[in-house]
């Protein structure tokens, strides 16, 4: 069954480009042009991969992506900002909202439908590279229901947070180094620096607890409540 990538863009002659170069790649392409319209098309279709501007009038694409990832069944769908901006302060933002990559305007055909196939292939080797349950100090977490409780109650996490988990938790007090976690969660074809670590690791201290995720400086992180 061919993947489905939602295109969400206010810009039509966009939507259209990348959706036809798409299609001859063999994906079904769902387009939308605001982010209620994308948010309506997710919960029925169920994209696997989402392609968001930022700029978007009315509801932007940082908070289309905060509205899509409280979707249960959209959770786990790839998210890219489209943008012509490269601040700082919007790519945090981004981060912080869930997104998975940028790719800035102009854009390049190939270039696009390669990040594209890259992000969804990086998606499934992650998926199927752990085992499924993980417990440790009162905190369950199961892949095959991306579900994580902590002393029986259960806690949200966007799909980037849940897979930084789901490596730390893979190996209770062994040390993963920053290398290691951009290539096993993001994929060494995924450019984005320390600062993208660091910010998914403040989230999951914020809902888990300052205690379980200690920085080994110089070095990385590792899950451990001792």
């Amino acid at each position: 069954m061919a993947k489905k990538i939602l295109l969400v863009d206010d810009d039509t002659d966009i939507t259209e480009f990348l959706g036809y170069n798409l299609e001859k790649e063999g994906y079904h392409v769902l387009k939308a042009n605001n982010g209620p319209d994308a948010i309506t098309i997710a919960k029925t279709e169920k994209p696997d991969l989402i392609v968001l501007d930022v700029m978007m009038p009315g509801m932007d694409g940082v908070e289309t992506c905060i509205e899509l990832k409280d979707i249960p069944i959209v959770q786990d769908a790839v998210i890219i900002f489209l943008t012509a901006r490269n601040e700082d302060y919007s790519q945090i933002a981004g981060l912080e909202a869930g997104a998975d990559d940028y790719i800035s305007k102009p854009i390049k055909p190939r270039v696009f439908a390669a990040k594209v196939k890259s992000l969804l292939k990086r998606k499934n080797s992650v998926i199927s590279s752990f085992t499924n349950e993980s417990e440790y100090e009162g905190i369950l977490l199961d892949r095959n229901k991306y579900l994580v409780e902590k002393d029986g109650e259960r806690l949200a996490f966007p799909k980037k947070e849940f897979e930084l988990l789901s490596l730390l938790m893979s190996k209770p007090g062994n040390v993963f180094s920053r290398e290691i976690i951009l290539n096993t969660v993001w994929g060494d074809d995924v450019v984005v620096g320390d600062r993208t670590i660091d910010v998914h690791v403040r989230k999951l201290r914020e809902k888990l607890g300052n205690e379980y995720i200690k920085t080994i400086k110089g070095v990385g992180y590792k899950f451990d409540s001792e």
